[in-house]
């Protein structure tokens, strides 16, 4: 099973605006939200009868921007799922749902419950993986001799960026996921900076591509290195694996940094 990252959120958030921005919310129905940071009331009472402005991605979460200037934020965990429904939702494991005016609606479900959503969430720190620059990276990564893959991961330091996608960004820069972050050049973070842009931004298109209607699941098969139906990288390298807690994809044509 794979966590949702950046690329397919974002294609989720393009669809979803698509199909629901400008619509009403008749009714809100809060059934299985254990860490809704308000009460089912206060929920309610702010967002039915509002104008759904439109939805967007932030980080790993999606913003759904109403026309009052309230947010509803949805986080889909790891089995989190979005489904669009006519009149009565009859998707199992809803964890909330979004009746428009229209008759249409919107179910956020997860057979673990624990898809989340917020309301009117805190502004993070962290900026997002497609907002930053190499003198961030610089500063940043100066700071600390953490390898460079578990940086990129760490969402209070960039927002967004999940396992697999790490692998194709520091594949893309050739830069070896092990390397220590603090010892990598600042020709390199100036190509780090570019393979985020490039290998998020271009796996969006290939999502959207794949299946144009996309609002829920992982697309990964255009992915170049962490694949496990593939053995060697489009440059002829075999493709290593790391095993543990989260798997690896590497290949030696990545430089190390120590």
């Amino acid at each position: 099973m794979l966590w949702p990252e950046l690329p397919d959120l974002q294609a989720f958030s393009y669809n979803l605006n698509k199909k629901l921005g400008g619509k009403t919310v008749k009714e809100i129905i809060i059934v299985n939200a254990k860490k809704l940071n308000v009460t089912h009331k206060e929920l309610k009472d702010t967002l039915e009868g509002q104008k759904l402005d439109k939805v967007y991605r932030e980080g790993k979460e999606l913003y759904f921007k109403f026309d009052k200037g309230d947010t509803l934020a949805l986080h889909l965990m790891l089995h989190g799922k979005l489904f669009l429904f006519e009149g009565k939702n009859e998707n199992k494991y809803p964890i909330i749902e979004l009746h428009f005016s229209d008759d249409t609606g919107l179910v956020l479900t997860d057979f673990q419950g624990i898809a989340t959503p917020t309301l009117n969430p805190e502004e993070k720190e962290a900026p997002d993986a497609m907002e930053i620059d190499s003198n961030f990276l610089k500063t940043r990564l100066a700071k600390t001799k953490t390898n460079i893959k578990t940086v990129l991961l760490d969402q209070k330091i960039i927002r967004g960026i999940g396992n697999a996608y790490a692998d194709e960004i520091l594949w893309d820069a050739g830069i070896s996921p092990f390397s220590a972050s603090n010892k990598i050049p600042d020709e390199k973070l100036k190509e780090l900076t570019k393979s985020i842009e490039s290998v998020l931004t271009n796996a969006e298109k290939s999502i959207l591509k794949s299946n144009p209607d996309i609002i829920s699941g992982e697309i990964r098969d255009f992915m170049l290195i962490h694949n496990s139906r593939k053995t060697h990288s489009p440059k002829g390298a075999e493709i290593r694996i790391k095993e543990g807690t989260r798997k690896t994809y590497y290949t030696d044509e990545q430089e190390l940094f120590e």
